[in-house]
């Protein structure tokens, strides 16, 4: 899929039936199950966590594929309208420090039922899709557990009192963006609550560029403080605490530039805050958010076009969206590596066999002038990136525009062909 950068079953094949004929079989193999392809995402990722601070960043995407009426590949509908598709929670894993990506730790690709359901609160947590945040940190806190510390960070979808009961344990914290105005034991709501304290600090962060928000400088007032959550009346949940201690910080662009929405972020953790940098701390560790969201653009826009599949069932569509994710968590981390700022070791995204194709690759695409050398420490992450870069069209001098997710996506699909010739150089042909 990578190396012929489409995820159409003809075009990996090379014009070959006998190709598309095992690739298509393979897909719809029985025992080539979607959780037994998540569960491989994070084989590279323990090992790498120990000794830090890991965010476990999580986010859900919806991925829309063609269909028509009497045709719908047996999708769900995942917006209003005659929009189907499926639905992709993933969880990345960043040095809360550096914010290098570490790559894949848990998630699921799964495709609504068409079957109608009963009313949302009359669901157990067992029984609804929202489950995926509690199951997912889970999980990370058995792939991460050499980690020091992990703050399981999510978006607003993740700020239920379910979540904030069950998700924090020992050295495990959880921050996220308030959605719910939850009700306070000691009366009022958070927001009440928030409005309270007075503005702290001030300082200027740099936003990054989202799909529907240019890169910009905000000047940001924020205040702090700590309130407790009750325990929602209608929860069918028993076995839930009364009540969950929470802090609060706030953060609001009070003079936005004209025609822009101002940014107004009230985050919620368990992690203590005690002073003015305790508080920017959690707004820089949410700002960390847009990794993950770039994780989606390199998986459709941006790189692998997933939604242009062709794959005529829903279950193979997963099998290759769950392929596809960890394609894509690659491409992220060798865009960060580009810069060699960090000195992240080669084996954080390829194995053994690649390392030594990257080996030979080097010497043949190094130059003889030093300034046509790879630059970067030997078998270190920015190394490889050099090497993939390099491969996919990029010149290698300084002065040029720096290599982006298209041309690691493209130096990518040479590679990988190539690491596949390496991997036989060694078999005896009778």
């Amino acid at each position: 899929m990578v190396a012929r950068k489409s995820v159409c079953v003809r075009k990996l094949s090379n014009g070959k039936r006998c190709v598309e004929v095992g690739f298509g079989r393979f897909l719809a193999n029985a025992k080539v199950t979607v959780e037994a392809i998540v569960e491989s995402w994070s084989d590279r990722i323990g090992a790498a966590a120990s000794g830090r601070h890991v965010l476990a960043i999580q986010d859900t995407s919806d991925i829309q594929f063609a269909t028509s009426t009497g045709r719908r590949r047996g999708l769900g509908k995942i917006k209003t309208g005659n929009v189907f598709g499926l639905s992709l929670h993933a969880m990345l894993g960043v040095d809360a420090g550096s914010g290098v990506c570490l790559g894949l730790i848990a998630g699921e690709v799964w495709t609504r039922s068409p079957r109608k359901k009963p009313d949302h609160r009359k669901r157990a947590l067992a029984k609804k899709e929202s489950r995926r945040w509690i199951d997912t940190a889970g999980i990370a806190r058995e792939v991460l557990s050499e980690a020091t510390m992990i703050t399981i960070v999510g978006d607003r979808e993740e700020d239920f009192f379910a979540a904030w009961a069950k998700v924090p344990a020992d050295k495990v914290h959880l921050l996220t963006r308030l959605r719910s105005d939850h009700a306070l034991v000691e009366g009022g709501t958070v927001r009440q609550a928030a409005g309270f304290p007075a503005i702290a600090d001030r300082q200027t962060l740099e936003l990054r560029e989202r799909t529907n928000r240019k890169a910009r400088e905000v000047r940001l007032a924020l205040r702090f403080g700590t309130v407790a959550l009750k325990r929602p009346k209608n929860t069918l949940e028993k076995d839930l605490p009364e009540s969950v201690s929470v802090r609060f910080v706030e953060v609001i662009e009070q003079n936005p530039p004209k025609g822009v929405e101002p940014v107004h972020w009230l985050l919620l953790t368990t992690h203590r805050i005690e002073t003015v940098a305790d508080a920017w701390k959690i707004v820089g560790w949410y700002k960390q958010r847009w990794i993950i969201e770039q994780f989606f653009r390199v998986l459709k826009s941006q790189g692998l076009q997933i939604q242009d599949s062709e794959l005529q069932t829903a279950k193979r569509l997963e099998r290759l969206v769950a392929v596809a994710a960890k394609a894509a968590a690659t491409i992220i981390q060798l865009v960060q590596a580009r810069d060699s700022r960090h000195h992240q070791p080669v084996n954080l995204a390829f194995n053994n066999g690649e390392i030594d194709a990257l080996l030979a690759l080097n010497q043949s695409l190094e130059g003889k002038t030093q300034l046509q050398k790879n630059p970067h420490r030997p078998k270190s992450l920015a190394w490889a990136a050099w090497i993939i870069a390099k491969l996919g069209g990029w010149d290698g001098y300084k002065s040029s525009r720096p290599p982006g997710p298209i041309t690691f996506h493209d130096g990518l699909a040479h590679f990988r062909a190539m690491a596949e010739g390496w991997a036989l150089r060694d078999v005896c042909m009778p």
